[in-house]
């Protein structure tokens, strides 16, 4: 079966009513929105476990807002294609990543898994870097995330990679102007509202910036549990599937839309969130022979991929 097998209807899958999907969308930009107000006013920030609990909570809630980043590039947040592409740009915006940069990324990721052409998992993907390089690199991935996320998406254009089209590379290229002007216009409105109102700029508290330097780092540690250390090119067993569990990795496991569910997820791309588990049950049923690295604990699977941080931080043909 290829990653792009045909989607049957089976009974086991039961659809998600628009309430919970609405829910599960807006309760973390909501969150965000709420919260972050309160805690720049002053209310109960003094407090170092309110503040610790705060950038705790805003760091996830800009996590799962790339978890939905993720869905609207494959065009499975939304029924209308055109829905999932503006709310895709818009994210985009946001964490400056342009959505034709991701998507096109996202795209070799699932078409090459854990090979040279899978540009996401880069470096770790690639043969010929060294090992040196990767034991040096995965750790600057994984501390500085907001930054080598960027760099490593943005490969793909900048390499000048022949595959990529030319209406995508144009669409990237005026998607980064976009970004550049929306970040500016970003810094240049609040300092000018700041100023507007006698903010004291020599107040600002560097941990309001905390959780969005932090989400990059938690979608890192993310993408290493999903892949590090594995060496199969097949959808199922080059990625770690986390299920079931504790009610807190069940609950982190519907708030960021299953992704976590992740061998089936590459198996098939244009499911839907609330289909990956019943999808995995029934290739388990049908392959009770086959070993695939299915875990029950985001603590398990982390446990599974600690080594490869230092031992061979590599994928695919590296792995081995």
């Amino acid at each position: 079966m290829s990653a792009t097998t045909p989607i049957s209807s089976p009974d086991n899958i039961q659809h998600e009513s628009q309430l919970v999907f609405w829910l599960r969308f807006l309760a973390f930009p909501a969150l965000a929105i709420l919260l972050y107000p309160p805690f720049v006013m002053g209310y109960g920030g003094s407090s170092p476990f309110v503040r610790m609990a705060w950038v705790i909570l805003l760091t996830y809630c800009w996590f799962c807002v790339g978890g939905a980043f993720h869905e609207s590039t494959h065009e499975t947040l939304f029924k209308s294609p055109r829905a999932n592409r503006w709310v895709g740009r818009l994210i985009g915006l946001m964490i400056a990543i342009p959505y034709t940069v991701y998507r096109e990324t996202h795209r070799r990721h699932h078409a090459c898994l854990n090979t040279a052409g899978d540009y996401e998992l880069w470096p770790y993907s690639d043969p010929t870097t060294s090992l040196g390089f990767r034991r040096v690199f995965v750790w600057f991935d994984l501390i500085f995330g907001i930054v080598t996320a960027p760099h490593i998406y943005g490969r793909i254009y900048f390499s000048k990679d022949p595959k990529l089209k030319p209406e995508a590379r144009r669409a990237i290229f005026f998607e980064y102007i976009a970004t550049a002007i929306f970040g500016a216009s970003i810094v240049l409105g609040l300092a000018t509202f700041g100023n507007a109102n006698g903010f004291d700029w020599s107040q600002f508290d560097p941990v309001w910036l905390l959780p969005m330097l932090l989400s990059p780092v938690v979608n890192t540690i993310r993408k290493f549990v999903e892949h590090l250390g594995l060496c199969s090119e097949e959808p199922l067993m080059g990625t770690r599937t986390i299920v079931g569990g504790s009610l807190l990795s069940r609950a982190l496991r519907f708030l960021n839309f299953d992704i976590a569910v992740h061998g089936p997820h590459h198996r098939y791309p244009k499911a839907r969130h609330f289909e990956l588990a019943p999808r995995l049950q029934e290739y388990l049923q049908q392959n009770p022979d086959q070993e695939v690295p299915v875990f029950r604990s985001y603590s398990s699977a982390v446990w599974d991929t600690l080594p490869y941080l230092w031992k061979n931080p590599a994928t695919g043909k590296g792995a081995a």
